[in-house]
């Protein structure tokens, strides 16, 4: 009897453990699979971050071909030898400081934000 009660503890610490590890296995799982999707940064997404504030002159493709682009000759940001010649430095700061016709959005934007701008950015090289 007292093995019996014995073995079905140690029968119930292995499920409970096996459901821990499944657990944090499907966790994880998710959180890689998320990294897919656009990084979120003070409850906005990088993408929606890109499209509010970017897209006007960048366009939602990253290429520039919108009318404000051509205007104030804004950067094709899916080029990819545009975007070897660029630091992740440099785009945060041109982000934050603005740069020739492009405005600051340093007063507007968290770091986190500008941060995720900058990876959403990256993503878009061909």
């Amino acid at each position: 009897m007292k093995r019996t009660a014995q073995a079905a503890t140690l029968a119930f610490a292995c499920v409970l453990c096996l459901a821990f590890v499944l657990r944090g296995a499907t966790h994880y799982g998710a959180a890689s699979a998320t990294q897919k999707q656009p990084l979120k940064a003070n409850g906005m997404s990088a993408a929606a971050l890109y499209g509010k504030n970017c897209a006007t002159c960048h366009g939602k493709d990253g290429r520039s071909k919108t009318f404000k682009g051509k205007l104030k000759h804004a950067p094709d940001l899916t080029d990819a030898q545009w975007q070897a010649g660029k630091s992740d430095e440099h785009l945060f700061n041109s982000i934050s400081n603005g740069r020739e016709k492009m405005p600051a959005f340093g007063k507007k934007l968290t770091a986190q934000q500008i941060e995720s701008l900058v990876s959403y950015v990256r993503g878009l090289k061909k």
